[in-house]
């Protein structure tokens, strides 16, 4: 698939950053002996990949705006483009040596997604999307929703809330009610990722709160291009303003969203 020059750029930076952080995951079985701890040396990749991703793509696009996991939000001089990034969404898996973790780089423009790349180095999987020209894959395979349309067949994702959040008993409300209904759930540690995976077809669908749009930006748009649905967990909120997100296959979004939201 031939993309923008937008994506291409996008797609480029990915990858370069996901070098560094590969040579750094590399490292990871060293660090019980690390005299600063395994918590710096993880904030260390995720700094370094931030700053080769911010310093490629504002050298490429100096007038965007950036909104990014570590140095924050700044406005550009073109006031309707914004790059949305997570360095490395799941972090926890990093630290453990887990190879699941991405990067997600998101091009928002007039307040809309219109590009969106979710890289898994760790596997070589170049997740990207642009939107109304599909989802993709590496060099080319076109990426699908699944087509399962039973609930009980049906194998979805999530996050369980850990430490100070507050919405566990929310979220083991709807395990509750989820769980005697499909095959399945998942808690692998990378919204992302997550939503890259639905968007492939190897998850039915996804939900979770208290999310921030750097770790599902990229993902919602691969999930849209890829011919599912996704919308947030309470009608009428918007699923990046608020941080909570139900995405699914069309054929079943709405006994899946009506399930989550208790109705």
């Amino acid at each position: 698939m031939q993309g923008s020059a937008n994506l291409n750029l996008m797609i480029k930076t990915a990858r370069k950053a996901g070098r560094s952080l590969v040579k750094d995951f590399r490292e990871v079985e060293n660090l019980q002996v690390s005299s600063k701890g395994p918590g710096d040396f993880v904030s260390r990749a995720d700094r370094e990949a931030e700053r080769i991703i911010k310093e490629d793509l504002l050298g490429a696009r100096p007038t965007y705006g950036w909104l990014g996991e570590e140095t924050g939000e700044t406005e550009g001089q073109d006031p309707t483009r914004r790059w949305i990034v997570d360095p490395l969404d799941g972090t926890t898996n990093f630290l453990h040596g887990m190879p699941h973790w991405a990067i997600s780089i998101a091009l928002e423009h007039k307040g809309e997604i219109v590009a969106g790349v979710v890289f898994d180095a760790a596997k070589d999987e170049m997740f990207f999307a642009e939107k109304g020209a599909g989802a993709w894959l590496n060099d080319g395979k076109r990426l699908r929703v699944s087509g399962r349309r039973a609930m009980i067949e049906s194998v979805f994702a999530t996050g369980v809330p850990f430490a100070a959040k507050k919405t566990l008993p929310a979220t083991l409300q709807d395990l509750a009610r989820l769980m005697p209904t499909c095959a399945g759930v998942r808690r692998w540690g990378s919204a992302a990722l997550d939503l890259a995976y639905v968007a492939a077809g190897r998850y039915e669908g996804y939900w979770e709160r208290e999310l921030h749009a750097l770790d599902i930006a990229a993902g919602i748009l691969l999930v849209k291009e890829a011919g599912g649905m996704v919308s947030a967990i309470r009608e009428g909120d918007e699923p990046l303003e608020k941080g909570a997100v139900v995405a699914a296959n069309d054929l079943v979004f709405d006994g899946f969203r009506k399930i989550i939201r208790g109705e």
